[in-house]
């Protein structure tokens, strides 16, 4: 599971404005920009600060990928005239999903979730963009390709994207995002079904850990998500002139999508907690079976130890024992005794 917080104790005392990294172990920063509109798309160079700027007629996006350089991002920062505190929040990977209006411009952090199939294990990348003008900033941590299939989009001029300006790429990245959110609910829902057929025909110990897993995940993809329909919500509430109301139309539905994560988050948490009722209702009827097996067992067994120590006493005179067939009618007085009880117990259907 994703710790909650990520050494946030290094960052006590700092000014605000302090470029501190705050989360996992930063990567290599790597920088990818390109500048397109719906005839042209080329790939400009990352190492000349001049060539980042607003430029009419086309859109320009610089994907930021590894956080490590802090020195060459809080550059870009300050030739792109960005707020310390905005590259402050970018830094710090503990950030909630948020929306922020610059005025000039809009500032969105998100939490993108990745789940590995084969590990069975959820990883989370904060994403922060910043809208201004004709030009988008995105920024992650890891290497994961996040964006790869907006960039794909561009680059084959597929879909609307090249046709639309900045604010449409803006709503773009943030919807996958969001719809990466069902992908993963998908595969945990998955492992819920196998795990519900599993539990109904044999429950275990190491069942009871898989749902505690999935529990866990649950939990880590509500912290995630339910912040995130605030952050759509205030980006789709703003009046900001730089946001066309073409756009707006998209980002309701962004909206929409965003309660529909939510809910089927609390479905599957719901499904959960209901999994992990059913198993300790099973491991308690099991336990109903044995202890039932075992009182029949001592029920069968207290006339027969009667008996038993009845004439097994050491007494001078017993009538009983002077008969020539004795040892044959206990023997089938007591065998007599267990089939009668036998026959009573499955007549009651207690067997």
């Amino acid at each position: 599971m994703t710790r909650l917080l990520k050494k946030m104790s290094h960052k006590t005392g700092s000014p605000p404005g302090t470029m501190m990294h705050v989360g996992i172990e930063p990567l290599d920063t790597k920088l990818h920009y390109i500048r397109y509109n719906e005839q042209d798309i080329i790939e400009l160079p990352t190492d000349d600060l001049s060539q980042l700027k607003d430029v009419p007629d086309a859109v320009d996006w610089v994907h930021i990928q590894g956080l490590k350089d802090i020195e060459k991002i809080n550059k870009i920062g300050q030739h792109l005239e960005v707020h310390p505190l905005i590259l402050e929040d970018i830094f710090n990977e503990n950030q909630r999903a948020k929306t922020e209006d610059l005025e000039d411009g809009i500032f969105v952090v998100l939490k993108f979730i990745n789940y590995d199939k084969s590990t069975n294990q959820i990883s989370i990348d904060q994403v922060s963009i910043i809208f201004r003008g004709n030009m988008v900033l995105s920024f992650q941590n890891t290497d994961f390709p996040i964006f790869s299939i907006i960039r794909d989009r561009i680059i084959k001029a597929s879909g609307r994207i090249r046709k639309m300006q900045a604010d449409y790429l803006l709503y773009s990245l943030v919807d996958l995002v969001v719809d990466n959110y069902f992908t993963v609910l998908e595969a945990l829902d998955d492992d819920i079904e196998v795990l519900e057929e599993i539990l109904i025909k044999n429950p275990h110990s190491e069942i009871l850990q898989e749902i505690y897993r999935l529990k866990r995940e649950i939990i880590v993809i509500r912290r995630a998500v339910w912040p995130m329909r605030e952050a759509v919500s205030t980006l789709n509430r703003f009046d900001n002139p730089i946001v066309n109301e073409t756009t707006h139309i998209y980002i309701r539905d962004l909206y929409d999508h965003t309660i529909q994560v939510i809910d089927t988050a609390e479905t599957l948490r719901d499904m959960i907690s209901s999994m992990l009722d059913i198993y300790l209702s099973s491991i308690s009827n099991k336990m109903n079976e044995v202890m039932k097996v075992l009182t029949i067992f001592a029920a069968i067994f207290i006339p027969l130890t009667f008996l038993a120590g009845v004439y097994g006493m050491n007494f001078h005179f017993m009538p009983e024992l002077a008969l020539k067939f004795a040892y044959p009618i206990w023997w089938g007085f007591t065998i007599s005794i267990v089939v009668l009880m036998l026959y009573y117990f499955r007549k009651k259907k207690w067997l």
